[in-house]
């Protein structure tokens, strides 16, 4: 019987198998989709610290993405009026194509690894995974 960790790892290889189309087609690495998905799914942390405590990615990783990403025209990095501190991170026209194969890759992500799962299981499964994250979060403290 496979393990939580063998489960989590054979999730996250299909996970990129079924994005890797679209960073082909699109001449895109991995972490640069994964940027201009979280911040088309979560526009309210528009910054690159907030993808690497959310992702829980390396600042490395992101910052070389980002930089990638703006060169590229598929983001934009900007100061707002109240802290000239922090970039803000915005995803341009350019990106919305990629975006959309991007969530299309998720979805479909998302319906083979839930096939066969009813609505009530799928909701029971959703709060397991919570309470795990909660008591993740909690021993992290």
């Amino acid at each position: 019987m496979k393990t939580l960790f063998e489960h989590y790892n054979s999730g996250e290889r299909l996970y990129y198998q079924m994005l890797t189309p679209v960073c082909v087609e699109y001449g895109l690495t991995r972490m640069e989709l994964s940027v201009l998905l979280f911040l088309y799914h979560n526009p309210q942390f528009d910054t690159a610290v907030e993808i690497v405590k959310h992702r829980r990615l390396t600042k490395s990783h992101v910052s070389m993405s980002v930089r990638s990403l703006e060169e590229k025209g598929l983001l934009t990095c900007a100061y707002h009026e109240q802290n000239r501190r922090t970039i803000h991170l915005s995803l341009t026209d350019k990106a919305s194509e990629i975006v959309e194969k991007g969530c299309m890759a998720q979805k479909r992500f998302t319906e083979v690894l839930f096939g066969g799962f009813s609505q009530e299981e799928r909701a029971m499964l959703g709060d397991m995974i919570a309470r795990i994250d909660g008591n993740i979060e909690n021993a992290m403290q």
